[in-house]
């Protein structure tokens, strides 16, 4: 209600205001030439800032060749965007790339309003949707690496100093001494919960790596499902395998890594995963912290690159997407492009993702359009296994040919009067227990 609001004006506490939704504006700063790319990145931070729970009331675009040093957008920009939050209400500022702690803290000067940038919203939303407490210790330690060159504090309460005759409050002697300020404390403190979420991370390490060895030795061939955020991929994964993955219309739905059994035509056993989605400028802090689920990316035989095609600027999306995937080591591997959202996307917009990408497969999560081919193009794309056999396996070993079935790649069987005779491509740990039966 007016005047009886509980919100601090002064903007050294406006850190610890009750969580509500914020009322927001938008800033960026873009080279001569290069004006759209800077509106679809302004669009997608607008996106994000929803996403994150608050409410976009205007943004402001500056064309200069680099960002001000300062004050990112110079003083005279600052002093403009100072009275369009006054007059639209805003409580905060949100900067299109990632501030130094020196710009953010003149910005704030000016402005008088809480300033914060994009790595802090992409932080926020992953703190929000992380579920498992793999994702959670990430996404805290992400954040930490963010805060620790960003710690700060007002007036004496981070530079006070223990130690000495008053300060050790009368303990004598064996306490005097210079001491250390409250922040350096406060940046020990967030050091050693850095390196106990680093050691809990690790600690998640084998179990995962049990259950990739184990698909391994079973030669269990994996797809990785790819892309940008909210392109579809979990909407995608649902309608190959009923999954029944949480599909939602915003930025960072997904987090964790999903794995589902699926089977191809042939009898077959793949896995499917659905992994977390990329963005532009996505922080490294978070690269960093989620290497360990992006290495189902990085280890997976097959990668289905999912793109949002009714997406202003797909091309953008690609590059993004894939240079993510060259940071996890997975350059190399085959990759399936796929047009998502087909339903959205007219007959010229088709034309020029063609022009994009001559390979690429349209589907649409939603009516089921090209899920068949995508599905028919997967299974070829599976590797085959490496050893080739013929053998004829006799009837009360029917467990050999149920697994011959569901990991390997039959190339025909026939029913004889001494068993059934297997021409197929298998594991070597199949083909040493179909030894005996060979022909």
């Amino acid at each position: 209600m007016p005047g009886l609001s509980t919100e601090l004006e002064d903007v050294t506490e406006v850190e610890y205001r009750q969580l509500r939704l914020e009322n927001v504006v938008l800033v960026g700063v873009y080279p001569q030439g290069s004006h759209e790319d800077a509106e679809n990145s302004l669009r997608e931070l607008a996106a994000l800032a929803e996403t994150a729970g608050a409410v976009v009331l205007d943004g402001v675009l500056q064309r200069r060749p680099h960002p001000d040093p300062a004050t990112y957008i110079g003083r005279g920009k600052a002093a403009e965007l100072r009275d369009l939050v006054a007059a639209v209400g805003a409580d905060t500022v949100i900067a299109d790339t990632e501030l130094a702690p020196s710009q953010r803290r003149a910005l704030e000067d000016v402005v008088k309003v809480k300033v914060i940038d994009r790595t802090t919203v992409i932080l926020d939303i992953f703190s929000q949707h992380a579920k498992s407490r793999e994702g959670k210790a990430q996404v805290e330690l992400a954040q930490l690496e963010y805060l620790l060159p960003r710690l700060r504090g007002w007036g004496d309460s981070m530079s006070r100093q223990a130690g000495g005759q008053v300060g050790a409050g009368g303990a004598g002697m064996g306490s005097r001494g210079p001491g250390e300020t409250k922040i350096e404390l406060d940046r020990r403190r967030i050091r050693t919960k850095m390196a106990l979420l680093r050691r809990q991370i690790r600690e998640f390490a084998p179990a995962r790596e049990a259950k990739r060895a184990e698909r391994k030795r079973n030669t269990i061939p994996s797809v990785a499902i790819a892309g940008y955020t909210n392109a579809g991929k979990s909407s995608l994964l649902n309608r190959l395998t009923s999954a029944g993955v949480l599909v939602e219309n915003a930025l960072f739905a997904t987090l964790d890594a999903t794995v589902r059994r699926a089977e191809a035509a042939d009898g077959r056993v793949f896995t499917l995963t659905d992994t977390v989605g990329f963005v532009r400028n996505l922080p490294h802090q978070l690269v960093e912290a989620f290497r360990s689920t992006l290495e189902e990316v990085g280890d997976a035989d097959v990668i289905v690159h999912v793109v949002d095609g009714s997406h202003p600027d797909p091309a953008a999306q690609l590059a993004t997407v894939r240079d993510v995937m060259g940071d996890v080591g997975a350059r190399s591997t085959n990759e399936i492009v796929v047009f998502n959202k087909a339903d959205l996307v007219g007959d010229d917009t088709r034309l020029i993702l063609r022009g994009l990408e001559p390979k690429a497969h349209f589907v649409s999560s939603r009516t089921g359009e090209g899920i068949a081919e995508l599905r028919a193009a997967v299974e070829a794309a599976l590797p085959l296994p490496a050893v080739e056999v013929h053998a004829l396996v006799p009837y009360d070993r029917g467990d050999l040919v149920n697994a011959v079935h569901e990991s390997g790649h039959i190339i025909s069987t026939t029913h004889e009067a001494g068993g059934t005779l297997v021409h197929a491509h298998v594991s070597e740990r199949l083909a040493a227990d179909l030894a005996d039966y060979a022909v």
